[in-house]
């Protein structure tokens, strides 16, 4: 599986320059390609490299950063492509996605820009690199990291890797192929109920609350609505600084839940179920006040970082239909929404059983996945 070591670069005065006018010299380059691939209807890799290939080294660029350039303009492309089938900016004939059907793929001078191994070389025993540049190869560039990635890059680092400029800071992102440990046949399965009250809520009755990440989130949006309704120069100077800062705390505590519940199964010899909430910002209609809260859930987040984790342990992971896990009793089965009389109760009509909301819902969502790996399994011994 691929993982990204994200390594901090400490470069001097003039390597910062150098990088600078670098990133600035590839993202003119893109977009150069860009308005080529726009206006010419070209947008595939080799087609789109053959059309624009030496119109993009004439622009200052040697042969790798030139064809890195002019794939991140055909993979910009392809997601576009990707979001405007799925109506992610709307129907068509719509003004959202006549504007972006309308205009070519920009990037922002800063963009981050992929290196290969032939134009970004790692001398990892000494901590430093050397990175190709329009003012020629700069050497020794050191960078620092902590112990467990030093470790990584050194047994793992493959492929390309993305120099990053953001705050202010240089930053390299390594892509590291890292082989997966066989699952084995787990005893059972932990359900993990996700939400906004409770971030995450296990079948074992542990509980991750969100009031806390909340809390930020509502001070942020309310700090933001004011910076922005003043519009003065400091004021915009403070949103830039306080730009990634949310997102960075959601991020880290995700993570710590993740690693907590990829632990606690590993520990017991089962495995992790989840509910597959795709879409379901598209399939919920909530009142205005409530829709904020709603788009801000990183779900997708937690998903994501429960996932490789529990790759890298080695721990069975099962995604499971969402469907009345909230609603059904996890001890007779009766699905009723008379069941959940508020959002943390939960008592059965039918059989009188009562539990927290949440716990209820983990223990639906771990049965479901027992019953999900049993039938995948049983469906591989028969092929």
């Amino acid at each position: 599986m691929k993982l990204v070591v994200q390594v901090k670069l400490l470069p001097d005065e003039a390597a910062r320059a150098a990088l600078r006018e670098t990133l600035h010299a590839c993202n003119r380059a893109a977009d150069h390609a860009s308005r080529r691939a726009f206006a010419t209807g070209v947008t595939g890799k080799q087609p789109l490299q053959r059309l624009v290939y030496g119109e993009v080294k004439a622009m200052g660029l040697s042969a790798q950063p030139a064809i890195h350039a002019i794939r991140k303009v055909a993979g910009a492309y392809a997601t576009l492509k990707a979001n405007l089938k799925a109506g992610n900016y709307g129907p068509e004939g719509s003004k959202r996605r006549q504007a972006v059907e309308g205009k070519p793929v920009r990037f922002c001078k800063d963009a981050a820009q992929p290196f290969d191994d032939r134009s970004l070389s790692w001398q990892i025993e000494a901590r430093t690199v050397s990175i190709w540049t329009v003012r020629g190869r700069l050497r020794g560039i050191p960078f620092q990291c902590s112990p467990a990635q030093w470790r990584m890059l050194t047994a793992h680092r493959r492929g390309e890797s993305d120099l990053v400029l953001r705050g202010g800071n240089w930053y390299l992102y390594a892509t590291c192929e890292v082989p997966a440990p066989e699952l084995g046949d787990p005893v059972g399965f932990l359900g993990v109920d996700l939400g906004i009250v409770n971030i995450a809520t296990t079948s074992d009755g542990d509980r991750h609350a969100g009031r806390r990440l909340n809390q930020v989130r509502h001070r942020n949006r309310r700090l933001r609505q004011r910076l922005q309704k003043k519009g003065t120069r400091s004021a915009k100077r403070l949103l830039r600084k306080l730009s990634g800062r949310e997102a960075r705390f959601a991020a880290d505590t995700d993570h710590r839940i993740a690693k907590q519940l990829v632990t606690e199964a590993q520990r017991t010899c089962r495995g992790i179920a989840l509910e597959d909430l795709g879409g379901i910002r598209d399939r919920v209609r909530l009142r205005k006040p409530q829709r904020v809260t709603l788009h801000s859930w990183s779900f997708a987040q937690l998903g994501a970082f429960i996932s490789y984790k529990a790759v890298l342990a080695g721990v069975p992971m099962v995604f499971v239909d969402p469907r009345h896990t909230s609603q059904g009793c996890s001890e007779c089965h009766h699905v009723s929404r008379s069941n959940r009389p508020d959002q943390s109760t939960f008592r059965c009509t039918s059989c009188g059983f009562a539990e927290h909301a949440d716990v209820n819902a983990g223990r639906n969502i771990a049965r479901r996945g027992e019953v999900v790996w049993a039938v995948s399994h049983a469906a591989d011994d028969a092929a």
